[in-house]
């Protein structure tokens, strides 16, 4: 890791350091705050958290082979150096913002309600066509997240993709001054961490934090169909790049054809040209993310060819619309989380699925007071679409499933209380050769429902 010698790291983070002189110039190997991924020569990071106190791990990781370990305690003399630190995670994202500029490696930042994780798979799909890129990995996308995976940089990358995430005012801003990304990408603005952000617009205002950083050189990547995002002029006096399915944007698409759940074909212009391509998603939400993928790629100087052949490449991840052929059911898998915008484009993909096609829904969290009102209107879409049954679980799915009821009296609705409750009439109410949506916000642990159908 380059540059990150004891004394640089206390000097990063405004620690001190104790323990040998001859030991201030050791340069660590890794940086961790997991004790159990310890390796020779890292640095460990004990966290404090509601379970358990990393500094209790110290001794295991020092008997382990790591060089040195951050602590907010005096650990008085210990035969090993340490750095002792105000607060830990606060070290961890000065050391992160300090690490990224050694390396000077360009980064592209992520964020916006729905999509993020999708996009960004999309985009690091793209830019692989000639790049070494390095992206965030599942959910690190947080204030702890976002520096371990800058911890995962080395010399050789060449592009960090990184996934932003958020749920009150200024957490994008802190995120933002670690990454003080070069090319910054909004997906859109939804319904999505209200309890804090309580509207649309405070949503887009925290989401917009990300400008705070992006460097004076930088370009800005904007879904131009976003009635939120279209108000956004000039940041800094860089002018947005902006996609969508309408011709005003500057990347737009067209001619748009299902493929059932194999995907999406689509003809994508450009400024430099158009160009065919088979989005291997379904669902007209990833049209959007092969346009972003598309608009990163012109930026970083790849040609049509190889942003399609990037396209054509993409793969879901486990939990994000992963479609599994299991014995006796196809199961979309959509379980990683839910909020309204997203729900209502995986219940629009369905109606793709061979068989009859059942939704299988939980609760949506963090939607503030209109939380209630919000599942409802779920309810109604899925009613007046094409589907053959919607069996639902939790408190919240109660206003879902009355609502679906009165759009569609005919409908199969169903509606359990908590997630065992469906699991276990759930084998006897499906039929072999069903087509299964599996979605919910990521607290109802909807993946069980998922492994279940599986075998």
């Amino acid at each position: 890791m380059k540059n990150l010698t004891l004394e640089h790291l206390a000097d990063a983070c405004g620690g001190r350091y104790t323990g040998p002189d001859d030991k201030k110039n050791l340069c660590v190997t890794d940086i961790t705050t997991d004790s159990r991924k310890t390796t020779e020569g890292c640095l460990f990071v004990p966290i404090r958290g509601a379970r358990a106190d990393g500094h209790d791990y110290i001794g295991q990781v020092i008997e382990k082979g790591a060089a040195a370990v951050l602590s907010e305690k005096e650990l008085g003399d210990t035969g090993f150096p340490y750095i002792l630190v105000e607060s830990s995670l606060q070290a961890v994202k000065d050391i992160a913002e300090y690490y990224l500029r050694q390396l000077d490696i360009p980064v592209i930042g992520i964020t916006g309600s729905v999509g993020k994780t999708s996009t960004k798979e999309m985009v690091a799909a793209v830019l692989r066509q000639r790049y070494r890129v390095l992206k965030t990995e599942g959910n690190f996308n947080n204030e702890l997240g976002l520096p371990l995976t800058v911890f995962r940089l080395r010399e050789e990358d060449e592009i960090a993709v990184l996934e932003m995430g958020i749920s009150d005012f200024g957490e994008m801003h802190r995120l933002a001054k670690i990454a003080r990304p070069k090319t910054c990408i909004m997906t859109n603005i939804g319904w999505c961490h209200l309890e804090n952000l309580k509207t649309r617009d405070g949503i887009l205002k925290a989401k917009s934090e990300i400008f705070d950083f992006l460097q004076s050189d930088g370009r800005i990547i904007l879904n131009g169909d976003d009635d939120k995002l279209s108000g956004i002029q000039e940041v800094k006096g860089i002018e947005p790049c902006r996609f969508g399915m309408n011709p005003s944007n500057d990347i737009w698409a067209d001619e748009l054809e299902g493929r059932g759940l194999k995907g999406i074909s689509c003809q994508i212009h450009t400024p430099s040209g158009a160009f065919r391509t088979l989005v291997p998603m379904p669902g007209r939400h990833m049209v959007y993310n092969a346009l972003a993928g598309t608009a990163a790629g012109l930026i970083y100087g790849l040609n049509l060819e190889e942003i399609r052949r990037g396209i054509e490449s993409f793969e879901s991840l486990s939990g994000r619309f992963h479609i599994i052929e299991a014995p006796r059911y196809t199961v979309i898998d959509d379980c990683y989380n839910a909020n309204p915008v997203s729900m209502k484009a995986s219940l629009q993909v369905l109606q793709d699925g061979e068989g009859r096609r059942i939704a299988v829904l939980g609760d949506m969290a963090e939607l503030g007071e209109d939380e209630k009102r919000l599942h409802a209107e779920v309810g109604a879409f899925a009613a007046s679409l094409s589907i053959d049954a919607l069996y639902c679980a939790g408190p919240l799915c109660a206003s879902l499933a009355e609502a679906a009821k009165e759009v569609r009296p005919k409908l199969d609705v169903r509606h359990f209380y908590s997630r065992d409750q469906l699991m276990v009439e759930l084998p006897r109410l499906l039929e072999e050769g069903d087509t299964v949506l599996v979605k919910a916000s990521h607290s109802m642990q909807f993946n069980r429902i998922v492994s279940m159908l599986e075998n």
